[in-house]
């Protein structure tokens, strides 16, 4: 698909609204992030390792991902209930994507805090 045969301005049917409506909200990358440095995570796990976030937001983004395909959720019929969570092969494809994001971010941070401290300053 080329870019110009991309209508940006029909919500339903742009695939760039489409998708950056899921994966940038505040916590998807971040999730995707995490099961990338470990193959497969609980709950709890992911919870720790994120730290701000709340159980139900937690929960609402893994469904969300999950309903996207980019995670599966495995639950295990014991007690207590045990659930895993791991990146499928369409989340795993869009990992380079996140790095390149988290990397540019990483290089381009202090330059945007001075940015948003100046702009600031002008208001």
């Amino acid at each position: 698909m080329k870019k110009a045969d991309i209508n940006f301005s029909e919500p339903l049917n742009c695939p760039v609204r489409n998708i950056l409506d899921r994966i940038g909200d505040k916590w998807s990358l971040l999730i995707l992030l995490v099961l990338e440095q470990e193959d497969v995570l609980r709950f709890n796990e992911i919870h720790q390792s994120i730290g701000d976030i709340s159980q139900k937001m937690l929960s609402v983004s893994l469904k969300n991902l999950e309903a996207d395909g980019l995670v599966n959720r495995k639950v295990y019929p014991q007690i207590p209930p045990k659930v895993e969570y791991k990146l499928t092969d369409l989340g795993k494809s869009l990992i380079p994507f996140v790095n390149a994001l988290s990397d540019w971010s990483k290089q381009h941070m202090d330059t945007i805090l001075r940015n948003r401290t100046a702009y600031k300053k002008k208001l």
